[in-house]
């Protein structure tokens, strides 16, 4: 009897033990298949309109990786949604310069590793090491660009050279902006002839009043595809992302672009890693892929931002070469172009602003 059970005992020991090996019992077998599904997806929260599905598509072909893309309209709603989320819901973000700071100093970033982005040597040394990320430990520029005037020359006979002809009552219902707290406040200030940036209390008041004379004008906000109102003619006038006045000008050849005297915003949108990704290797390896020069130029092809691949400069058409939306010369965002910056404990008083001059 004794004999009996020791067997039986070592018999289900050995059972178990050969169950274990195998990745026996349906916990751990589900556990290596989620594994592994898991090493073979990626989520990627970017902005709207901003890489070609063509683009996912080779990636997902090549590399065997399902990508998951979902949209954003505003930096604020990057932000929001990364910090409400649950950690790993998002991989790979693409937060302008300001935000990519504050994002990096809440701790929602991490570094990724150098010698898996093989391809950063094709990115133009003036894109680099810029304020937000000296060393390039959390950030890979992707695009770059500003938010200028468009004007429709068959609607609009008055010659805009500055913020402050857009004031005109003429100009009533006239207008698309990007749906930007920070831009539209910050041009607002430009146009006062101070910097974006000011945090000053008595600046901001007469920003503000400067922004309660322009609503009129303005008669819609719109982030996702502002080149849509101006294509349609329903606006005449565009504060607007330079990619969408290069694409509203290939289909109207009357709108034209201002390069607003007061100077305007420049930004370098990056890649960057949430500290809470489950698939970093991905990441990198989706990043990588972004930067190879006919990738990159297929981007700038589709949305005509500003590129930052050097390396791609030979693949661009003439047509994005000579468009002054879309190629804007270095020497114009280096003079005249402001990046944001974090205003730290003013950005109550910026979301006060806009929300008692949009109600």
């Amino acid at each position: 009897m004794i004999s009996w059970v020791k067997k039986l005992v070592t018999v289900g020991a050995l059972a178990c033990m050969l169950m274990t090996v195998a990745g026996c019992g349906g916990n751990s077998e589900q556990s290596a298949q989620k594994d592994d599904k898991g090493d073979k997806e990626l989520n990627l929260f970017i902005w709207s309109e901003y890489i070609p599905d063509s683009v996912i598509k080779k990636f997902e072909d090549e590399s065997g990786i399902k990508v998951n893309v979902s949209n954003y309209s505003t930096n604020e709603e990057c932000l929001a949604k990364v910090e409400s989320s649950a950690e790993g819901t998002y991989d790979i973000v693409v937060p302008d310069d300001f935000m990519i700071k504050i994002m990096k100093d809440k701790g929602l970033l991490q570094k990724f590793d150098k010698d898996k982005i093989t391809n950063l040597k094709n990115i133009y040394p003036n894109y680099m090491s810029q304020y937000y990320d000296p060393d390039n430990e959390y950030s890979v520029p992707y695009l770059a660009g500003t938010v200028l005037i468009a004007v429709n020359t068959d609607k609009v006979k008055k010659n805009i050279t500055s913020f402050n002809d857009l004031l005109d009552p003429e100009f009533k219902d006239s207008i698309v902006a990007v749906d930007e707290e920070r831009i539209i406040i910050g041009y607002a200030l430009k146009a006062l002839g101070y910097s974006m940036n000011d945090t000053d209390e008595a600046h901001l008041a007469q920003a503000k009043a400067w922004l309660q004379k322009l609503m009129p004008n303005i008669k819609v906000f719109d982030s996702d595809s502002p080149k849509t109102e101006m294509i349609s003619g329903e606006t005449s006038i565009g504060l607007i992302y330079n990619a969408e006045a290069a694409l509203a000008m290939k289909e109207n050849p009357a709108i034209k672009i201002v390069y607003p005297k007061e100077g305007m915003q420049r930004f370098i949108d990056s890649f960057c890693i949430t500290a809470g990704s489950k698939h970093k290797e991905a990441a990198e390896q989706f990043i990588n892929f972004i930067l190879r020069p006919e990738i990159a130029a297929e981007i700038t092809q589709s949305y005509p931002y500003t590129s930052v691949n050097e390396a791609a400069k030979d693949l661009l058409s003439d047509e994005y070469k000579n468009n002054p939306a879309s190629s804007i010369p270095p020497d114009v965002l280096n003079t005249q172009g402001e990046f944001m910056k974090d205003v730290g404990d003013a950005t109550p008083k910026f979301d006060e602003i806009w929300s008692e001059v949009k109600k």
